[in-house]
């Protein structure tokens, strides 16, 4: 049913959030469980909290509940409700936090989720959390051809938005697009060919529409800022994150959080009281060894940032 799992980067992550035993972690995205199964393994007494919004990742982390059942807790959420989620369980203050943004394997891999440009009859439908009833087929049949464009424009870095807006706009006239199919002929009928050459053309607007379909830029910001918050002293963040439009507000965060003193440099003294509430592990983000890209496609893309609380 799936393709093989590997954890992006797992050796780099575990290292990177300087396991303690009997410490408190949160996994933003479980998936499948290869990085929070690895905490488990190598701690001892450590507690993992881990959200996702994917039922079948939840479903998926049984096996892992019987292996750590007093100190493996699933929750079934968005990890944007970070505060709500460690107050429901009665945990202040956490010792490590992972985010692993992105799709992951468990909706790429199977065709009837809909993510995958590769599809042909496959409902086009993209949603991370199945209970919701908002999907990808809500937004190219239902979205102004305005909104379109600046969704695939934005989400997606797409040159030829415009046109694929366009071209959706005039084929849901005649029909309804429902498949992953028809979607991708209209994307492919709207990109010249010469600008067809490296990697498919579909790509762009697919992680559009996923984006968008999931709200997954959305609070990211401000969701990293209250898990930094909620770092004990020492405690570590490490964010994984597979596009630009990620890895630019995880920068950008860890950036603002690494500031001090932001008063006019004319001033004899600081009159702001600013300091800076973590320190940059790694200030260019960490990228996959040779092997593991050769082992692991999917890493290519993928950026892993760390930072740890100093106050």
């Amino acid at each position: 049913m799936y393709s093989e799992h590997y954890p992006v980067m797992l050796e780099e992550t575990v290292f990177g959030l300087d396991l303690k035993d009997n410490g408190v972690y949160f996994d933003g995205t479980l998936g499948f469980g290869g990085h929070t199964g690895e905490i488990l393994k190598r701690t001892t007494g450590a507690k993992v909290v881990a959200t996702d919004l994917d039922l079948v990742a939840i479903r998926n982390a049984d096996k892992l509940k019987k292996l750590y059942p007093d100190r493996f807790f699933p929750v079934h959420d968005n990890f944007k409700n970070f505060a709500s989620i460690a107050g429901s369980l009665g945990i202040e203050s956490f010792d490590g936090i992972l985010l692993d943004l992105g799709v992951s394997s468990v909706q790429l891999d199977v065709r009837e989720r809909g993510f995958s440009y590769l599809g042909k009859d496959e409902p086009l439908d993209m949603r991370f959390n199945t209970e919701s009833g908002f999907s990808a087929q809500d937004i190219v049949n239902e979205y102004t051809k305005e909104q379109l464009a600046k969704i695939i424009a934005d989400y997606g870095e797409e040159r030829f938005a415009n046109a694929i807006a366009n071209n959706i706009a005039e084929r849901r006239k005649t029909e309804k697009i429902v498949t992953c199919g028809q979607l991708v002929d209209i994307i492919v009928a709207s990109i010249p060919k010469k600008f067809q050459q490296n990697g498919h053309p579909a790509k762009k607007t697919f992680q559009a529409l996923r984006i968008e379909t999931n709200g997954e830029l959305a609070g990211l910001d401000k969701a990293i800022k209250d898990m930094v918050a909620a770092l004990k002293k020492g405690g570590r963040m490490a964010v994984i994150t597979f596009h630009s439009l990620e890895d630019r507000i995880v920068k950008n965060v860890f950036k603002d959080l690494n500031t001090d003193c932001v008063c006019d440099k004319s001033l004899p003294i600081c009159v702001c009281g600013r300091k800076k509430i973590v320190e940059l592990i790694n200030k260019k983000p960490i990228t996959a060894s040779e092997k593991e890209l050769e082992e692991n496609s999917r890493s290519k893309s993928a950026k892993l940032r760390i930072v740890e609380k100093v106050i």
